[in-house]
């Protein structure tokens, strides 16, 4: 149940809720319920029901991160035409009262909302977006970056060859990210070098939230021994690449189970850096995994042939074919973090603490997992796969509607209903084109303006500036 003032909390879910079609008879509306909030509001002590509650300042920062103007002046004004829309007293324009309200509230309010909204969408996902009836989590890592402040700094150090006042923090991101609808279930971050800082590591504080049966697919990154070992260990299956790096395969041995597939045997390695001794030794002296040659004969391809490696050793269960399918699908956790990172510009963070940064990012994820929502009920109604509708076109397509769903029709619900269904219909003939052989120079035609570098603290050339020095 919600904590007191419910009335005024429930008036405010109600809101939040309908800006992300979370009520009516549309499908995956238990996404973001009463429960997921009361859950995320009871770590919560010494709040008041104030301008900015706790729901107030979510609902806030969510039209932060989701507009094109990210500044906190504009989140605060598009409050307080909100509040005179609605008849309720006008709250200052200035962004102290709000920015005091985002520190006030923990991490964890806005991490338990983001998880909780990702898994309740990737578990009521319909079982033909599932493949071969399993889910399948992708996996990969990022970097943003910060304002460089002292405390950012210290948090999440810029990079080492970087000079002092000329580079900016830079943080590393990791996310499992659902196939079939491309929740994100669960985010990990951690500077950007360092020890167990990589994404190996990342995915080891990230992989408790995936069950037995569950396929982690990704990178090459993570085909190293003790990761797999320890997958297996929990039940959890792996498609990755080979990393040549460490090892190369040999199709003459093992056993055959067609043209360039096999399965053969890993021994242990002497020693594992990552591992204390005792994690050592409880690892099992071998494992078993399937190697597979895929051709790939794609025209404009740099590459001509890979080995992928997994532990789904029945042919039967995955042929060769469906395992070099699936492999080419984690291209979409390309585009899922491309939409992240430049279609909600998460690329550069603007908070200035490191507390707040990880809060900024949480904001994103949750409101990521919000328009996956929306587009998951477009799917379903037009029985189309999640994936071939467009993220930016889904997202551009709510934010115009926002306005009529925060004031248009929002006491009637039969018109709210027609609303959402012309919203959905809008949203799902934006579709991903399927071009799997498409291949494009990566090179620049339109010419930018041309400026120096800043090969010194922005200070210090402004002092030369002062003083009318330039230097050539």
């Amino acid at each position: 149940m919600l904590p007191r003032h419910s009335a005024s909390i429930r008036d405010q879910l109600s809101t939040l809720r309908r800006q992300f079609l979370q009520d009516g008879e549309l499908p995956f509306t238990d996404v973001l319920t009463e429960e997921v909030i009361a859950q995320a509001l009871a770590a919560l002590t010494g709040w008041l029901d104030r301008i900015f509650s706790p729901l107030v300042t979510l609902w806030v920062f969510l039209g932060q991160v989701l507009s094109a103007d990210h500044s906190c002046r504009a989140a605060v004004a598009r409050l307080l035409a909100h509040r005179l829309a609605r008849g309720q007293g006008r709250c200052s324009p200035r962004t102290g009262a709000y920015c005091q309200a985002r520190r006030r509230l923990p991490e964890s309010f806005f991490a338990d909302v983001a998880r909780s909204v990702g898994r309740r969408l990737d578990d009521q996902a319909q079982r033909r977006w599932l493949w071969q009836g399993r889910r399948v989590y992708l996996f990969d890592g990022t970097t943003v970056t910060m304002p460089d402040t002292p405390e950012n700094q210290a948090a999440y150090p810029q990079v080492y060859n970087q000079k002092p006042g000329l580079g900016f923090p830079i943080a590393r991101l990791g996310a499992l990210i659902s196939l079939a609808c491309g929740a994100v279930v669960n985010l990990g971050f951690c500077r950007y070098a360092g020890k167990g800082q990589g994404e190996v590591s990342l995915l080891r504080r990230l992989w408790d939230v995936l069950r037995p049966g569950d396929v982690v697919l990704a990178d090459r990154l993570t085909a190293n021994w003790a990761t797999i070992a320890m997958l297996q260990g929990r039940g959890i299956e792996l498609v990755s690449r080979l990393n040549k790096a460490h090892r190369k395969a040999d199709f003459r041995r093992g056993r055959r189970l067609g043209a360039d597939d096999h399965v053969v045997r890993w021994a242990k390695p002497t020693s594992i850096r990552s591992l204390d001794w005792q994690a050592y030794k409880a690892l099992p002296e071998s494992i078993t995994i399937r190697e597979a040659r895929i051709r790939v004969r794609r025209p404009g391809s740099r590459t001509r042939s890979i080995v992928v490696v997994t532990t789904l050793l029945d042919p039967e269960q995955a042929s060769k074919e469906e395992l070099a399918s699936l492999y080419r699908a984690r291209w979409n956790n390309e585009l899922d973090l491309r939409s992240l990172k430049s279609a909600m510009q998460m690329s550069e963070l603007r908070c200035k603490t490191p507390g707040l940064v990880r809060k900024e990012v949480w904001a994103h994820i949750l409101a990521y997992n919000l328009i996956r929502t929306v587009m998951a009920q477009a799917a379903a109604r037009h029985d189309i796969p999640p994936r071939s509708i467009s993220f930016t076109g889904a997202m551009q397509t709510l934010e115009a509607f926002q306005p009529l769903l925060e004031f248009g029709a929002t006491d009637d619900a039969a018109s709210r209903s027609q609303l959402y269904q012309e919203l959905l219909d809008a949203i799902a003939s934006h579709r991903v084109a399927d071009r799997p052989d498409r291949y494009e120079p990566r090179l620049k035609k339109r010419r930018r303006n041309y400026y120096d570098w800043l090969t010194e603290p922005r200070a210090k050339i402004k002092r030369k500036m002062a003083k009318g020095f330039t230097e050539k």
